[in-house]
């Protein structure tokens, strides 16, 4: 029987890459042309998409445009082009989108103390953008009301009231989120091989950040310090960066700080690109020698059966499986309470970090090809044993999206097939084929980050 355990563990420079691809106009009005098909079936007249700095997920699937110092509103009424709706900065800065839409400036979405000199009153500009009386109407922003049994609420906004109440004048009005956001048929969740090469490349930048951080980081030196050894190159971020150690890790989301890093502190260290996050967390140690006598079993009573239950995530992980099967295959692995895992085991990611997740206790959602997953597993365990952690992306590709892919983009393709080498050969982690991993640390997990050369197997 297959044990984890701590292994001498040398991993690869599976490479950075050369080449970023792009998403042109042509896969933005295969987009248009889908959301039209979807706004139809979901018994709409139109829809309207809102957006800002940090919920800019739909509005950019559906046009190129992320929104950066100001809010965006885009009507889309089928058989029109979909109408932008930016301030003054935003405007001009949406002609770099490669979507289709015209631009309309609403100085209202500006900033404040900014102009306000071409005001048009919103009534009137949903007009011209042909809403109309009458019209039954979509509303996506970046979430929804959701029960624990997984019930969405149409009638709960969490977009802005002066949206809502405009277009509630105009006829009746729902939440649209799931028509991207549903972890089961969303726009968002099933994703283009062309998509899936974007995140490869943001996640081989986050992953490589981290690992660097992993292997870099010495006691004496700042947490920004730390943070230093990113190399950020200005590649968009999903998340803020945390990195925190000592008493402050345990809580995992903190920024870092000016504060020393000390031996045989717990540290953990997280980035997220658009399209990507990478985590990991330990001990500044150089082995379990070094730990406090209490926890000189850390390896032994949480670290060994947290990567027992990541193997599982990622052996069980596959085209058809159910959520259910994938959260089961997990958390009973993970069923003490000392391990506190109160979050979904895995998720979709997208350009938002987390986008939904099918990986519920029971879930009947089965996996699909084009679906962007993350290996989120956090214990939280409230002690002196701290915490451990893989937080990687995959994808799903059946054999015709694999050798799309390979064809279109030979030097990622290239990296994927080397990382899955590692896992299966290395780590002894088995994949299915479907199963592409996307970080340059891929399931790599050394618990003692002084003496990162040895890492989890599966032996």
């Amino acid at each position: 029987m297959r044990q984890a355990r701590l292994a001498v563990i040398d991993l690869p420079d599976f490479g950075s890459p050369k080449t970023e691809p792009r998403l042109g106009r042509d896969i933005y009005a295969a987009r248009l042309d889908r959301l039209n098909r979807r706004i139809a079936a979901a018994g709409l007249d139109a829809l309207v998409i809102y957006g800002d700095r940090e919920h800019l997920g739909n509005i950019c699937w559906a046009t190129g445009y992320d929104p950066r110092f100001e809010e965006a509103i885009l009507v889309v009424v089928p058989g029109t082009t979909p109408q932008l709706f930016a301030g003054n900065e935003g405007y001009p800065y949406a002609e770099t989108a490669a979507g289709l839409f015209d631009r309309v400036l609403w100085q209202p979405l500006s900033l404040m103390g900014q102009p306000r000199d071409k005001y048009r009153p919103l009534p009137e500009l949903l007009a011209r953008a042909g809403l109309a009386k009458g019209m039954r109407i979509g509303l996506a922003g970046w979430k929804g009301f959701e029960s624990e049994d997984g019930r969405f609420d149409p009638d709960w906004f969490e977009t802005p009231a002066y949206l809502v109440e405009a277009l509630k004048a105009l006829g009746p009005t729902t939440n649209a989120a799931l028509l991207f956001m549903s972890p089961a048929d969303g726009l968002r969740a099933i994703n283009e091989v062309e998509q899936l090469a974007c995140f490869e490349y943001a996640a081989a930048l986050s992953s490589s950040a981290i690992g660097r951080v992993i292997r870099g980081t010495k006691p004496g030196m700042s947490e920004y310090d730390a943070v230093a050894l990113m190399r950020l190159n200005g590649f968009p971020q999903s998340v803020h960066v945390n990195m925190c150690a000592g008493p402050r890790a345990k809580y995992g989301l903190p920024s870092p700080s000016s504060r020393a890093i000390e031996a045989g502190d717990p540290i953990v260290v997280g980035l997220g690109l658009m399209g990507a996050l990478n985590c990991r967390a330990g001990f500044m140690v150089r082995d379990a020698s070094e730990l406090p006598e209490p926890i000189a079993d850390y390896v032994e009573k949480l670290v060994a059966p947290y990567f027992t239950a990541a193997a599982a995530w990622y052996e069980t992980l596959g085209i058809g499986v159910t959520g259910g099967e994938l959260y089961d295959a997990v958390m009973s692995r993970l069923d003490d309470p000392f391990f506190g895992v109160g979050l979904n085991p895995g998720h979709l990611i997208h350009l938002d970090e987390w986008l939904h997740s099918p990986v519920t206790r029971g879930g009947t959602i089965a996996l699909v090809s084009g679906m962007a997953l993350q290996c989120d597993i956090i214990p939280a365990t409230g002690t002196a044993w701290f915490t451990s952690n893989i937080e990687d992306g995959v994808a799903l590709l059946d054999a015709a999206g694999r050798d799309k892919f390979a064809a279109l983009y030979p030097e990622a393709w290239s990296r994927i097939q080397a990382r899955r080498s590692f896992m299966i050969e290395k780590l002894g982690v088995r994949l299915r084929p479907e199963v592409l991993p996307f970080s340059n640390i891929p399931a790599w997990l050394p618990p003692f980050w002084l003496g990162s050369g040895k890492a989890m197997t599966m032996a």
